[in-house]
């Protein structure tokens, strides 16, 4: 590794990083990334696990924002239809707040923005009729209903650092970049700490470190003088509660603040409800959900359920930090979160900053980054738009045929621990079950459904180190035990991990 010299060197496993470094590696690019903890282990793994066009964004007049999401949510089904699905959205209307002219207004150009192959166009509801308006208040009468997807976001940064590594790319976790200079027209890229630390070289160097691009930057820039990337870092936070209703639509609540919170089902059994935009200061590896997240989450919620929701109900809450562009908007809710790519040539050899960006342009992103790089380095054509995420060739078929015929393949395995390996792996759930008839094949269940041979998978293809490597990010099968067994839990997986 140390005396290779690499085309691109990707810092941060986030899934902008993540989608640099499989769209590189295809391209013919020697790549390496790495990531100081885990894949997908700060802010992609802490959203709202949504691949959608961003409704609210269109108040701010970020059209193209709006059609490029949009467009991506078609390619990202295509891609990866077994961790990305449709999933309708109720609008509840409420006096006072965005009148029923505006919110048609803004539905018609959401429906129109960008052509729609797989999902359907927005509608009138009567929530009084539809069984959408069952868990609503009373008073809630009338509504609007539009299509977006949901995505496991953590699961989408693995598989494009899986496709990296299928494609040759290195892919280091748990490796922290501690030095960038300079060094005969090349980067020369110090990882890890002390005696572990080691030298490496790349002809250009991505800076996709999510929250700490600021501080990369300065590194690069030779320790000298503030950031030359000035970043706003605001924090989001969720909290999860039981199901609150027995269908599966998701909900868009309006605030009195203008914002907007979503209530989307989760892990079959959960409501996942966030988020919140506030502003942060601190080490994002120490952002937390705070009592006022809670109380301004729960309001919001309670605004427009039938059953309200205490503190007490919360089985689970996580936070992130958003590094946005700082483009001096007061209001954090307002500043955007379209994604700016920053090349500085100024020492030579090409670094490229990434700064903001949603999760649904992460590809998009990626293209921009290295149509930046492709005058300092020669590459092949893009290539990402048609081609599908490991786990996700399942040809022209609907996911329910695909899944069908699997289920055919294994017709002694339990069909429910059947599907939720298929919505985990996709086509590559045979290579996880080999020659295994039932369930019990994969061995002993390490707690909330996952079993030994899952881990085992999961340490040798999907570069799991750690016990919540695997319990929060690649599963969430921490969810599904008691908070009191889940100690347990990380042990008997951390025992499974150190054995592969």
């Amino acid at each position: 590794m140390a005396d290779t010299l690499y085309d691109i060197v990707v810092i941060g496993g986030g899934i902008n990083g993540a989608g640099i470094a499989a769209d590189a590696s295809g391209r013919g690019l020697r790549v390496l990334l790495a990531e100081a903890g885990d894949l997908g282990g700060a802010t992609s793994s802490a959203s709202s696990k949504l691949i959608h066009g961003g409704l609210r964004y269109l108040e701010h007049y970020k059209f193209r924002l709006v059609r490029e999401a949009l467009a991506e949510r078609e390619v990202l089904l295509a891609a990866a239809p077994h961790i990305v699905r449709p999933l309708r959205f109720v609008l509840p209307h409420v006096e006072g707040m965005r009148s029923p002219a505006m919110l048609r207004a803004g539905l018609f150009l959401y429906d129109h923005l960008s052509s729609r192959k797989t999902l359907g166009g927005s509608r009138s509801v009567d929530l009084r009729a539809d069984a959408a308006g069952q868990p609503l208040a009373a008073d809630l009468r009338r509504g609007f209903t539009y299509w977006d997807c949901w995505v496991d976001d953590a699961r989408l940064v693995v598989l494009n650092a899986i496709a990296a590594r299928d494609k040759g790319a290195q892919i280091l976790t748990r490796t922290p970049v501690t030095g960038l200079s300079v060094e005969d027209g090349v980067w020369r890229v110090t990882v890890g700490d002390g005696d572990a630390a080691t030298h490496l070289h790349g002809r250009a160097v991505v800076n996709a470190s999510g929250p700490w691009v600021g501080r990369l930057a300065e590194l690069a820039a030779g320790g000298a003088g503030p950031s030359p990337v000035p970043v706003r870092l605001v924090k989001g936070a969720h909290i999860v509660v039981p199901r609150i209703a027995a269908g599966a639509d998701a909900y868009i609540f309006q605030s009195s603040d203008r914002r907007v919170v979503f209530a989307l089902p989760f892990e079959d059994a959960f409501t996942l409800i966030g988020t919140t935009d506030t502003p942060f200061a601190g080490d994002p590896r120490e952002v937390s959900v705070t009592a006022d997240d809670q109380t301004y989450l729960l309001a919001v919620a309670n605004r427009f359920l039938r059953q309200p929701l205490k503190v007490s109900d919360i089985v689970w809450q996580f936070a992130g930090v958003r590094p946005l562009d700082d483009d001096g908007q007061e209001d954090v809710s307002a500043v955007s979160r379209d994604y700016r790519l920053q090349l500085d040539t100024s020492r030579g050899p090409p670094i490229v900053h990434v700064i903001g960006g949603k999760i649904t342009t992460y590809r998009r992103l990626a293209e921009a980054a290295l149509v930046l790089l492709s005058d300092h380095i020669p590459m092949g054509p893009t290539w990402t738009s048609q081609a599908a995420l490991p786990g996700g060739d399942i040809g022209n078929r609907m996911y329910s045929d695909w899944f069908a015929e699997l289920a055919r393949q294994f017709p002694e395995f339990e069909n429910r621990e059947l599907s939720r390996l298929a919505r985990r792996y996709g086509t590559r759930t045979s290579s996880l079950l080999q020659d295994a008839e039932i369930t019990a094949d994969l061995g002993r269940d390490l707690g909330g459904g996952v079993r030994l041979r899952e881990v085992q998978y999961l340490a040798r293809e999907e570069f799991a180190k750690r016990a919540d490597d695997v319990m929060w990010r690649r599963t969430k099968a921490a969810l599904h035990v008691r908070p009191g067994e889940r100690e347990a839990m990380a042990i008997n997986i951390q025992r499974a991990i150190d054995a592969v």
